[in-house]
């Protein structure tokens, strides 16, 4: 009855006459009609018994290369399908499960495969959307060649391909602190003969009256307050805001998915200019990196940006400083006041601290014009407290947005090494 059931309405409409003419021939009495009968009725099973025989045959493998590829690029899928039966196959019919933001299911028609004979088959991939697909699993239907009988029988599981962000080039570094090549900082540590190493900026409305170092005040005609400057070491935090209430649009064009992009191109073009990069999140998740091991390789980074979904968090709660000590730049969604007074209570005033602030009206025009004046506000705030900030909008190039954050690095902490030093 199994057999039977591969049927197909051709089939089965071919066995039902064949019983009506059987039936008719012995109403009749005639041995030619029964004989014609009988044969119309044993050929639809034979079509379904040879290929369920050659269904169980079929072997297929999948390789996918390579397994990680970047948004836009292109992998390739190979099958290879082989024939183990003892009778030939042939009408196979074969598709591939491709999600969405892979592109289309690929279908193949193989005509006949013979018997321990190895086929193989190629398609390419163009990931639209970073994330963790899966290609999978292969559908192999099986046909007679008069189309009386069919099987559907899964070949092959599925096969993990991790899509990672697109990188973009930067070039540059934010000047100043921690920032700079390793040759700046150990000219830092240098300075000083025979006191201690110190950097200076100008005075902030609130900064303590001690720390004004008067030598360079009475140099450059301003109070500049003397910072106490620890060693280079040059980790750098990044901090990747991804609440779903921070950002607007959907898909490959949503703010979220330009937030992430700029976050793996921030961590690469660091950690390739030597320095150790530590990745989190606004509720202080640590995705990846550290400052005492090497988990903040490039592979590590990209996975866990691939694999990260949004957070359902509304207001941005680090609960404590997001930096860990080291200086900090900051991929923002939509920031408001609120957000930006926490930022900054939690934040030392003597640790530079970079942010790009998305404008994501621009990602969804027509949106709530609070947001924008929230955000505006916000990046005052945090202006005024020292931090660079760049605001980004979806026709900006990372490489200019990466750009002008190394300027806003450089006239926002306004660092100078005082006395012989770094100016």
């Amino acid at each position: 009855m199994k057999v039977l059931a591969g049927l197909t309405t051709r089939g089965r409409c071919l066995m039902a006459a064949g019983l009506a003419a059987g039936v008719c021939s012995l109403v009749l009495n005639e041995r030619d009609l029964l004989r014609i009968a009988v044969f119309v009725v044993a050929l639809p099973v034979l079509a379904a018994v040879l290929t369920s025989r050659s269904r169980v045959g079929l072997s297929a493998t999948r390789t996918v290369l390579p397994d990680r590829v970047p948004v836009g690029s292109t992998a390739e899928v190979r099958i290879d399908i082989r024939s183990d039966g003892r009778l030939p196959t042939g009408g196979l019919l074969l598709e591939d499960g491709v999600p969405y933001a892979l592109g289309s299911r690929p279908r193949f028609v193989l005509e006949r495969l013979p018997r321990h004979h190895q086929v193989p088959l190629r398609y390419q991939l163009r990931p639209v959307l970073r994330g963790v697909q899966h290609v999978g699993p292969l559908l192999g239907r099986i046909t007679d060649p008069f189309g009386m009988a069919e099987f559907d029988r899964e070949l092959a599981g599925s096969t993990r391909l991790v899509v990672v962000p697109r990188v973009h080039q930067l070039t540059g570094l934010p000047g100043g602190a921690g920032m700079g090549a390793g040759e700046e900082g150990a000219v830092r540590l240098r300075s000083g003969q025979g006191e201690d190493d110190a950097v200076v900026r100008q005075y902030r409305h609130g900064d303590d009256l001690r720390k004004v170092h008067w030598r360079s005040s009475a140099r450059r005609d301003e109070l500049m307050v003397r910072l106490e400057e620890k060693p280079w070491r040059g980790g750098t935090t990044v901090l990747l805001d991804h609440r779903s209430a921070a950002h607007r649009g959907t898909g490959p064009t949503s703010s979220l998915e330009w937030a992430i992009s700029m976050t793996a191109s921030v961590c690469l073009h660091l950690h390739r200019q030597g320095h150790q990069v530590r990745l989190v999140t606004e509720d202080g998740k640590v995705l990846a990196g550290g400052f005492a091991d090497a988990g903040h390789s490039d592979v590590v980074v990209l996975d866990a940006l691939a694999a990260l979904h949004s957070s359902h968090h509304r207001d941005l709660v680090c609960g404590g400083d997001p930096g860990n000590g080291q200086e900090l730049i900051a991929i923002l969604g939509a920031a408001n006041p609120v957000a930006a007074t926490e930022l900054m209570r939690l934040r030392p005033r003597v640790t530079r601290s970079l942010a790009v602030m998305l404008d994501v009206t621009a990602w969804a025009p027509g949106a709530d014009t609070t947001v924008a004046t929230e955000m505006t506000e916000a990046a005052r705030l945090l202006r005024g407290s020292g931090w660079g900030v760049v605001i980004a909008k979806p026709d900006m190039p990372m490489g200019v947005v990466w750009s002008e954050l190394c300027r806003a690095g450089t006239r926002g902490g306004a660092i100078t090494v005082a006395e012989g030093g770094i100016s």
